[in-house]
């Protein structure tokens, strides 16, 4: 074969293509990571938001609005972190397992807050 136009970059495609595929690869596993957070975010509020309605219907009903709140987040696979009664109200904070991919170690949290609607005068 003579060493005529292109024969010195025979194979220069096959390593152009591999750089492609890592690179898309690699923009995957980083979307994935980040859906996976917010997937995780969302459902910490969600517990958390759950949990302090129970923790405020608990609280008016005169049983206590931690051990409901509690009980509420952890089916809903949060952890409670923090609960703070005030009368008929409920201030919160919960705890989810956070994804461990590519060294990521923080739980999400969410806090919420629950109780009664405030009179309004006209």
């Amino acid at each position: 074969m003579s060493p005529g136009r292109g024969g010195s970059e025979r194979g220069a495609a096959t390593a152009y293509a591999a750089v492609v595929v890592g690179v898309v690869l690699l923009l995957g596993c980083v979307l994935a990571v980040v859906a996976a957070v917010v997937v995780d975010l969302r459902r910490a509020q969600s517990a958390a938001d759950l949990a302090a309605l129970a923790g405020a219907v608990a609280a008016g009903t005169g049983e206590d609005p931690c051990a409901a709140a509690g009980a509420v987040a952890v089916a809903n696979g949060a952890a409670l972190t923090s609960c703070t009664p005030s009368g008929r109200e409920v201030a919160l904070e919960v705890r989810v397992d956070g994804p461990r991919w590519l060294g990521l170690s923080a739980d999400p949290t969410a806090r919420a807050r629950a109780g009664p609607a405030a009179a309004t005068v006209p």
